[in-house]
């Protein structure tokens, strides 16, 4: 009964976790870049560096922000009804560790592949959020299990929020067309490649070689 009851309240606890980062990062910073929207895109236009730094730079910015949010709601725990450690929505309790190398590092080599199919194929920005939504939901279930595609419309969101103000900032890209119907799909695997060919996560594990994918024990 003990075990049953550590259990509910830990499935329980990670419920509340995800919802906090619904709360905060999907509805709170999601309202705040379609109320800014035009000022921000307009601020990143302006900024004096190349377009495809910009935009790399600015997933990252906002990669680290939803990071913050959901090492936050790991640490909790506690408000929960559980230790930290015992439910968790992020591999580390401590923020540096999760960005550095966990998540973020990660998703600079997605972001540069887009980065890459941005110079080719002009995309609407609301296609750009729901193609990374899908790659996100595909590295959620590579993580973690199949599972997480009944999770897909909250992974759309999350991971579609950190590359949809950048890519509405975009300036016109001469070189770029039109993608056809087969470049949508493409575009959902592609990133996948740039992480061996653009391999910070490897570059930066490779300091780190014994350091663990999860610091806590697995949910029960």
């Amino acid at each position: 009964m003990l075990w049953a009851n550590w259990s509910l309240a830990a499935h329980r606890a990670v419920i509340l976790m995800a919802s906090g980062l619904i709360l905060l990062w999907v509805v709170g910073c999601g309202s705040a870049m379609v109320r800014y929207r035009d000022r921000i895109s307009d601020w990143v236009r302006q900024a004096p560096l190349p377009w495809g730094v910009k935009f790399v730079l600015g997933c990252t910015v906002l990669a680290m922000v939803e990071e913050a949010i959901t090492t936050t709601m790991t640490n909790l725990a506690p408000a929960f009804g559980v230790r930290v450690g015992e439910a968790y929505i992020t591999a580390s309790a401590n923020y540096f560790d999760v960005v550095g190398l966990h998540s973020v590092v990660i998703f600079v080599s997605l972001f540069v592949g887009w980065a890459v199919i941005l110079s080719r194929f002009d995309f609407s920005a609301y296609s750009v959020f729901v193609l990374f939504g899908i790659t996100g939901t595909l590295a959620e279930m590579a993580y973690g299990g199949p599972q997480h595609v009944l999770e897909f419309g909250m992974w759309c969101f999350v991971y579609g929020l950190m590359i949809w103000i950048p890519a509405r900032g975009l300036p016109n890209r001469l070189k770029a067309r039109k993608p056809s119907w087969w470049v949508y799909p493409m575009a959902v695997f592609v990133p996948f490649l740039f992480i061996p060919l653009f391999p910070l996560a490897l570059v930066v594990r490779a300091f780190f070689p014994h350091h663990p994918d999860i610091h806590f024990p697995p949910l029960r």
